[in-house]
């Protein structure tokens, strides 16, 4: 299986840096990462990661990952503690993060804050240094 994306071919078991591509389902409901070329790429990674990419405010974001192509054709996502997961807004490359307003705790998946109990907010950031 090869992939065309940014005018580098992409083959399974390839070590790729980054994909980038809206953030999509496949048919069987598996986050994925659609191409210009309209081509689905299967992404996936550690629990946090996936909890981010099965996260529906992010659905259709304009995404980038960084991590490889493993030999099924899946893009494997890098852990989540490595901030491998960005969306482009405005003509920027922002992080994916959530924030507790109530704690003003930052976490970096989407869940119930492990303080209050409350949902965390999507919270898309330059940096994650930032109050």
């Amino acid at each position: 299986m090869a992939l065309l994306f940014a005018g580098v071919s992409l083959r399974a078991g390839t070590s790729v840096e980054s994909l980038r591509g809206l953030l999509a389902e496949s048919a069987d409901a598996i986050p994925a990462l659609k191409l210009p070329d309209g081509k689905l790429v299967r992404a996936d990674g550690d629990t946090p990661t996936q909890g981010v990419l099965r996260d529906k405010r992010l659905r259709g974001a304009d995404m980038e990952l960084l991590g490889r192509l493993d030999a099924r054709g899946t893009f494997i996502v890098d852990p989540i503690h490595t901030r491998s997961i960005f969306v482009y807004k405005d003509g920027k490359r922002l992080m994916v993060t959530y924030w507790c307003d109530v704690c003003a705790i930052r976490t970096y998946s989407p869940g119930i804050c492990w303080c209050c109990q409350q949902e965390t907010a999507l919270d898309l950031r330059e940096r994650d240094d930032q109050p």
